[in-house]
């Protein structure tokens, strides 16, 4: 079964975040995704709070920049999102928006190296591992958490390129991909994870979690197409969805039937509803979608 959410863009003040938390809660939403973006909301601080807003949904944070964070305070907060919240957090990771890292002064010279040093100690650290490292980026000196998480608590990454993809099937467990993802991107990413696994002698599954851009109302298609265009994505065939409901859960299957475990519905930046389209996907694309 496909697992369908929505995102909070934080584009939105921090403080609509409760209404549209406690209202995907209350409507059966299976998941709310969050970003950390430069420099709108922190993922970790909204993470919770929605988590504490609520009772059932799970909610994701997808990604944190690992420019910006030491592994220990990652692996500090994530556990502590586990213990308080079982079940219901999802943290992701990545290279985060290169310009932004250059802003904060805090861009790697080699991010595919930052970043597979941080899922590998990042994983251990929330499995309960004492370590010391000595990596290009990652230096831990005896190292432990003293609260890891009491369950199994999987890291994500996001990906783009080859590269990265194959490293989260090397390192994480499991992937994110962007909006900018049509079907036979999500083909393409699932081969390039299974070499990254297979090249690692990982075994068991790797779910993919995948955005899709998504317009309703009287005037979706043209604020999707505002949307590709201003993102320099318009040329992309089968990439994002404007309609109804029906419209919208052929775009989900789509991306499912491509390898595709969780569709994100991702609004435009200029959503004029977002508790509605909460409820839209919620009440009105999940019971479409197999």
């Amino acid at each position: 079964m496909t697992r369908l959410g929505a995102v909070f863009r934080p584009q939105l003040p921090a403080e609509r975040l409760r209404g549209v938390a406690r209202l995907a809660d209350e409507c059966g939403l299976e998941e709310l995704w969050l970003w950390e973006d430069c420099f709108l909301e922190g993922g970790i601080s909204t993470a919770a709070a929605a988590l504490a807003w609520t009772e059932r949904v799970r909610v994701g944070v997808g990604l944190l920049p690992v420019p910006l964070r030491n592994v220990a305070i990652t692996a500090m907060e994530t556990a502590a999102l586990h213990r308080m919240f079982p079940g219901r957090a999802i943290v992701g990771v990545g290279h985060g928006v290169q310009d932004w890292m250059g802003q904060v002064g805090a861009r790697a010279e080699s991010p595919l190296t930052l970043l597979r040093e941080h899922l590998h100690a990042l994983r251990a650290l929330l499995a309960g591992e004492r370590l010391t490292v000595d990596g290009r980026y990652v230096k831990l000196d005896d190292v432990a958490l003293d609260w890891p998480p009491e369950g199994r608590a999987d890291v994500f990454a996001g990906a783009t390129g080859p590269r990265t993809l194959r490293l989260t099937g090397e390192a994480a467990d499991g992937t994110i991909l962007t909006a900018a993802t049509p079907p036979d991107g999500v083909r393409r990413a699932r081969r390039l994870i299974e070499e990254g696994r297979r090249a690692a002698g990982r075994e068991g599954t790797h779910p993919v979690v995948v955005y899709l851009l998504t317009a309703t109302g009287p005037d979706a298609a043209a604020r999707l197409r505002a949307e590709l265009v201003d993102e320099g994505l318009e040329p992309v065939p089968e990439l994002g969805v404007a309609g109804d409901a029906g419209a919208v859960a052929k775009a989900v299957q789509r991306l499912a039937e491509a390898g595709a475990d969780t569709v994100v519905l991702q609004p435009t930046g200029d959503e004029p509803d977002p508790e509605g389209f909460v409820r839209f996907a919620a009440e009105e694309v999940r019971p479409l979608v197999p």
